[in-house]
This record gives C-alpha cells, structure tokens and sequence, in this order.
C-alpha cells in the first residue's frame, strides 16, 4: 500500500469517526431538548411580566417553583407511560424525567408578588413590579 493509499485510508476513517460523532450529538441535543419546555417571556404592560411555560404531560402537583438569588426556576416531573395489552401482545411504554427552566428575575420585581397559575398543559407565570417603580402618571397642574 502507498502512502497516497494510507492518507486516503485515513482520511476515510477520519470523515466516518467524525460523521458518527455528528450524529451522537444530534441524538444528545434532541434529548436534552426534550427537557427544557418551550418558553415565552413578555412585558404586556409597564408593570408586569408574563411567562408562559409548556408543560404537556405534567401535573399540577409535580410542578414547583423558586426563587433563589435573582433567579426564578421552574421544575417538573414528567412522567409519561403508555400501555397496549393485546391478545397477541404486551408493550409499555414509560418516560420519566425532570424537565427544567430558569429565568433571571428583572431587578424591579417585587418577589411577594408572583403569582402562577397551571391550565390545559401551560404554567402561566406572572412578575409584578415593586410598588415604586412603576409607572405613574404626573398631573400637570
């Protein structure tokens, strides 16, 4: 075998390692995807912010929430399973994990007043700015 032969060899061998580490990394990043619910953050008016979180498959009560330093963190259990008993066969399903979010709190929020509600799949979360920092109208006189 030749040197041109040997390069091309390991070029080859090269190219594959590389090909099948792309694809171990799509694999992980679609996994770990599938742990952080989608998210939308919103200021809808000059004193409060909205957060609505996607949690399909979640109950209510395997959700918390925190706060800690200037973060607020959102996790959930999901816990999913499906079941087909058949006459000619048996299979089951089940997917457990902690699916987590956190966001950084806005300085101006007043941490005595965030409140959250859970419906239909989403966790509605809402940030209220302290008393003194929001917005007021001045009369002029």
């Amino acid at each position: 075998m030749s040197i041109s032969e040997k390069g091309k060899e390991l070029i080859e061998t090269v190219e594959e390692k590389v090909e099948k580490g792309v694809e171990v990394v799509k694999e992980t990043l679609g996994n770990v995807a599938r742990h952080l619910p989608l998210a939308n953050f919103a200021r809808h008016s000059s004193d409060t912010y909205d957060i609505e979180i996607d949690l399909a498959g979640v109950k209510k009560e395997d959700i918390e929430l925190k706060i800690e330093d200037d973060y607020l963190t959102i996790n959930a259990m999901r816990k999913a399973k499906h079941e087909v008993d058949e006459h000619d066969y048996y299979l089951y399903e089940s997917s457990i994990g902690l699916i987590s979010r956190s966001f950084i709190l806005p300085k101006d929020i007043d941490r005595e007043k965030i409140n959250a509600k859970f419906e239909d799949g989403r966790l509605y979360v809402t940030l209220e700015k302290e008393e003194a920092r929001k917005a007021k109208s001045i009369s002029i006189g």
